[in-house]
């Protein structure tokens, strides 16, 4: 979900960028500009912080489950290998 406060904030500072000469029409401006801020990021393909720090720590412990289980399977592999002969004699 898009942030609106942004979006209102943005369309206010693109308004007061509007020259003095057409200050009567700072109003449809200013819903204009949000109404296409709101369209185009709608259009995109983003997620809120929140949801992106939710999956940033679920990658984090699958990485760390995933490392554990690495660590696991060459002591096993180890564990399974004959020891060699001494051929020293």
């Amino acid at each position: 979900m898009i942030d609106l406060k942004a979006i209102d904030d943005l369309a206010r500072r693109l308004n007061d960028l509007v020259p003095p000469g057409l200050e009567g029409a700072r109003a449809d401006l200013e819903k204009n500009f949000r109404a296409a801020l709101q369209a185009g990021l709608g259009k995109l393909d983003l997620v809120t912080r929140e949801e992106f720090e939710v999956q940033k720590a679920v990658l984090r412990r699958t990485r760390e489950k995933l490392e554990a289980l690495e660590r696991q399977l060459e002591a096993l592999d180890a564990a399974s290998r004959p020891a060699s002969p001494d051929t020293r004699n």
